[in-house]
């Protein structure tokens, strides 16, 4: 269930949060990249996105025969993102830093008790909408939790290279 796939993957970046500092969690490996701390920011952002547009999917049937684009398509037909740096709208650059682990913890809860809540209003709704993605065109609700999974995977890369500069940093293994 995608539900299950989501809460799994959300459960791991909560339980990760443990072996971080907040000093850990805002240090970047470069000035042009973000630190875990941003990633989980830009995680948190992104993903109450997406459940916002889940909500407006299960509330109408608007873009009922709109389609993704053939790169979603194959995305969720695999159901994972390419396996290659992706570059991300510019507004990224201006990702904040966390202000707390304990802010960055409960907002990472209320963040699933959202998906989770919505996951219950979407398997009683009869609509059937899409809402269009920036840049992949038209995700039904579905699709919409599915993406999130997925993100939340595709960033697993990015926080083993930022896991490895800080050891690095630290000396520790």
């Amino acid at each position: 269930m995608l539900i299950d796939d989501f809460n799994h993957i959300i459960d791991y970046w909560i339980a990760a949060l443990d072996h971080y500092t907040l000093e850990q969690l805002c240090t970047k490996p470069s000035a042009e990249s973000w630190s875990l701390g941003q990633l989980y920011m830009h995680l948190l952002e992104n993903t109450d996105f997406y459940i916002d547009q889940i909500s407006i999917c299960i509330s109408n049937n608007d873009f009922l025969n709109e389609e993704a684009t053939d790169d979603a398509k194959e995305m969720f037909r695999h159901n994972t993102f390419p396996d290659q740096l992706i570059e991300g709208p510019p507004e990224n650059a201006s990702t904040p830093q966390p202000t707390s682990k304990d802010h960055l913890h409960s907002d990472l809860i209320s963040l699933k008790m959202k998906m989770n809540a919505t996951a219950l209003l979407m398997a009683k709704s009869d609509f059937k909408g899409k809402t269009k993605h920036p840049g992949l065109n038209y995700f039904a609700a579905e699709d919409w939790m599915q993406f999130a999974e997925m993100h939340f995977r595709h960033h697993l890369r990015q926080k083993a290279r930022i896991d490895i500069f800080l050891q690095q940093l630290t000396g520790n293994d």
